[in-house]
């Protein structure tokens, strides 16, 4: 038995007249996700950084040259808010290993764009970080792990997972100031026009 078999057990034991099934998958994942936490900030502590600190710089990484985002693309790739990615840049800011700059093709807009020494710093921590995901996933074969993945994107693509994934229904953008991309103002465009013609066609 592991910890949530007993949670399980004590549910049953206490209210019998629910159906706690989905304890086993779901508090199953929570559980995962909160201990391999504590393994990740011990890989990323030597280069001075937190995991999530390590999300955003490799986004940036991953998006390839010239490695830089807009801010709203960026939150969205990490699923976090608006202004708690504020205070996650202005630390990687201070750190030079982000730097805001002007977006080329919206005279208001920012980017953030990963500097020197954050690409650097990404591709020696990614390497460190992608053995211990190894550790971790070694009670495992190579046909267990593909079932495990297989089944757990069908969960984060089936309806009650993508409702709560803000970049679910983003479209696809091209790098900023490259031909057809979309901006992030013509993203919140369609998505103001979006709720004014639901808000319309409510009240009609």
């Amino acid at each position: 038995m592991d910890e949530i078999d007993r949670i399980v057990e004590q549910w049953q034991r206490e209210r019998p007249d629910l159906d706690v099934s989905p304890t086993h998958t779901l508090q199953r994942i929570t559980r995962l996700s909160l201990l391999q936490a504590g393994s990740f900030a011990r890989v990323f502590a030597p280069y001075g950084i937190s995991f999530g600190e390590y999300l955003v710089l490799a986004a940036l990484r991953r998006a390839g040259p010239p490695y830089r985002m807009s801010p709203t693309r960026l939150f969205n790739a990490v699923i976090l808010s608006s202004g708690a990615m504020t205070n996650r840049l202005d630390g990687l800011e201070a750190m030079g290993l982000v730097e805001r700059e002007p977006d080329p093709s919206d005279r208001r807009g920012r980017l953030v764009a990963l500097t020197d020494r954050g690409r650097e710093l990404v591709d020696a921590a990614v390497v460190d970080h992608l053995e211990n995901e190894q550790r971790l996933l070694s009670a495992l074969d190579a046909g267990e792990r593909e079932q495990l993945a297989g089944l757990l994107r069908k969960l984060l693509l089936s309806p009650p997972f993508r409702e709560l994934d803000p970049t679910a229904n983003l479209p696809e953008t091209a790098p900023p100031g490259a031909p057809g991309g979309r901006t992030d103002d013509h993203v919140r465009r369609r998505r103001t026009g979006s709720r004014a013609g639901h808000s319309r066609s409510r009240r009609s």
